[in-house]
């Protein structure tokens, strides 16, 4: 299989079956073979109700019987991918799929393990931006992030990210489940030598974003809690 596409789900049932019908008309036509594992993370609307009910051949669903977090969701999706490339993205369908041929183009051409969406680049094109308060917690965690834990990445957590099968590994080390998992994986990443590259993105804010002004000071708790881990030699 040539791509598996992980779709990490928690009470998305007002947009999970829009997000999935523009996820395979955009594949169906490619040369390539995939499959779609949606992660159902725990949700107490009809989420999983509307994917059982698509009956799709491509479509694979995963059930966490409580809510985890979207780091374990996406580790679940990924453990059991087949695929030779892993792209996760949103479910709310923040950015589109049509991102995928240049992600796939610069992995080849950069012979890279991982490409990261990162709204911060010149290029990036921000159609809804978040509320003010979003947008200056999540610049200042940014920052924060590039002076105790990685080097050179702009923007950690949009939620469009390509790797090649060999790093799965990552997520077998992966021990954050909140939205921290993000900037855990490029830490081991760039700890083990992988190769990523960033590449800009078409992003718009979504009004159901399931992501708080209260996530983003979780987020940072995990920036930390990774700290304690490098400290002590759990990674």
């Amino acid at each position: 299989m040539d791509l598996s596409i992980i779709l990490p789900a928690y009470n998305e049932a007002l947009v999970i079956e829009s997000t999935i019908e523009k996820i395979i008309e955009y594949l169906k036509n490619r040369y390539f073979s995939y499959e779609l594992i949606v992660v159902n993370d725990g949700s107490v609307d009809q989420t999983g109700k509307i994917v059982k009910s698509l009956n799709l051949p491509v479509l694979r669903l995963i059930e966490h019987e409580k809510n985890l977090g979207k780091g374990a969701a996406v580790k679940s999706g990924m453990l059991m991918a087949k695929g030779e490339n892993l792209l996760f993205l949103d479910a709310d369908y923040s950015t589109t799929i049509d991102n995928l041929a240049i992600f796939l183009s610069i992995l080849k051409e950069n012979q890279a393990d991982i490409v990261i969406a990162s709204r911060a680049l010149k290029n990036s094109q921000i159609n809804i931006h978040q509320c003010k308060i979003k947008e200056n917690i999540g610049k200042i965690g940014n920052k924060l992030i590039k002076q105790f834990l990685l080097k050179g990445i702009e923007d950690t957590q949009c939620g469009f990210k390509l790797f090649n099968r060999r790093c799965l590994e990552l997520f077998k080390k992966q021990k954050i489940n909140g939205w921290g998992f993000d900037f855990e994986i490029l830490y081991l990443a760039q700890k083990l030598g992988y190769k990523i590259c960033q590449a800009p993105v078409v992003w718009s804010c979504q009004p159901d974003s399931k992501v708080t002004v209260l996530s983003y000071f979780k987020t940072l708790g995990e920036l930390f809690l990774i700290k304690y881990n490098i400290l002590f030699k759990k990674y």
